[in-house]
């Protein structure tokens, strides 16, 4: 079978392994799609170079159907289709003992701390499965996991219905957190300074704001009767955003940090105290977030296919990568089975390729 590991220098390489057999409490999954996010960004530019062991077969956004199941594992059959809950935690440090696996002070993330999902076979905990229901396609299936953290994006927001929020950030998963956010009642404003994506955006039916052309400040004390925001979410990862997201929150808002910011960033703390601000992190997800999100993606209210702009072969990984940092693609996914040996004869072209940074073959 062919995979996509990252192997360190902002490379990807293309190479052929053999499956192997699920171990105890594990199921093997025939992986379908698998999309590509931030953190995979973050990976292949050595963000995470001191967190990762290349080579890294990467991946956590996926679908697929159980192939094998090894000894011990019941409740699943083979072909039921299926995606994955990437968190595996230890269930003995402080945070798991609290209640907060998702958050455990030793968390093993799938597909950044171990193996993941760009495999044609991929063996997983049993225990780390979710159950897609029947009829759903495995495509729009893919995006359950990026769903999934809006939900826990909004959840610890606490919305309620007829509220005002903003997210700074029109990129997939702000996308996502607006969604949601409308679903659990909210009215949603979006700043985001790509054209194209507003333009997106604004077909999905929400109001958008280009701070550039008007006073973002202004814009949303008259969007909301001079209030403020009742929640802001930053999900830009931007210095100016983090500086400017709490002038837009009205007096005990709450702005819910989603992006991942690789350095400190500078904040107004005196709005802070002044108008008593309540700010949140919010990072990956609970499992009731992940059966919310099946249920968002299954009944529609998730622009599937507004969101998907484009799905690859695995032999163009490093592509669509391209495609993602140029701004030229809302969401790709990566169709793993598409150029398999004994499929289309296209793998054995693509083993073992490696590609640079600018997409050449090395």
């Amino acid at each position: 079978m062919l995979t996509a590991a990252y192997t360190g220098d902002r490379t990807i390489t293309i190479a052929e392994t053999e499956p192997q057999a699920p171990g105890p409490a594990q199921v093997r999954i025939r992986v379908a799609y698998v999309g590509l996010c931030g953190t995979d960004l973050h990976i292949l530019h050595g963000s995470m170079d001191a967190r990762v062991e290349t080579p890294l077969v990467f991946g956590h956004e996926m679908s697929g159907t159980i192939d094998a199941i090894g000894e011990g594992v019941d409740g699943w059959a083979v072909g039921q289709p299926v995606t994955v809950m990437p968190l595996a935690w230890d269930g003995t440090c402080p945070a798991c003992l609290a209640g907060n696996e998702h958050i455990c002070q030793n968390l093993d993330f799938i597909g950044i701390d171990s193996p993941g999902a760009l495999q044609a076979f991929w063996n997983v905990p049993a225990d780390v499965l979710v159950a897609l229901p029947d009829g759903v396609a495995l495509d729009a299936a893919a995006l359950v996991e990026p769903v999934a953290v809006a939900v826990h994006d909004v959840r610890r927001a606490e919305i309620h219905g007829g509220e005002r929020a903003v997210v700074i950030g029109g990129g997939p998963i702000g996308v996502l957190i607006a969604t949601v956010a409308r679903a659990f009642g909210a009215q949603v404003a979006v700043i985001e300074l790509d054209a194209n994506r507003r333009a997106q955006i604004e077909g999905l039916g929400f109001e958008t704001i280009d701070p550039r052309e008007v006073d973002q400040v202004a814009w949303v004390e008259q969007w909301t009767g001079g209030a403020g925001a009742d929640v802001v979410f930053e999900v830009s990862g931007a210095a100016a955003a983090v500086l400017g997201a709490t002038a837009l929150a009205k007096v005990r808002g709450t702005l819910v940090v989603v992006a991942i910011h690789p350095t400190p960033r500078e904040i107004d703390l005196q709005r802070v105290f002044w108008r008593e601000l309540r700010i949140l992190g919010a990072r990956v997800y609970q499992r009731t977030d992940f059966e919310r999100a099946v249920e968002l993606v299954a009944d529609g209210t998730i622009p599937s296919d507004l969101l998907i702009t484009k799905i690859v072969p695995l032999a163009e990984t490093r592509a669509a990568f391209d495609d993602l940092e140029a701004g030229r693609a809302m969401k790709v996914l990566v169709d793993v089975q598409a150029g398999q040996p004994g499929t289309d004869g296209v793998a054995d072209a693509a083993a073992s390729v490696a590609v640079d940074a600018q997409g050449v073959g090395v």
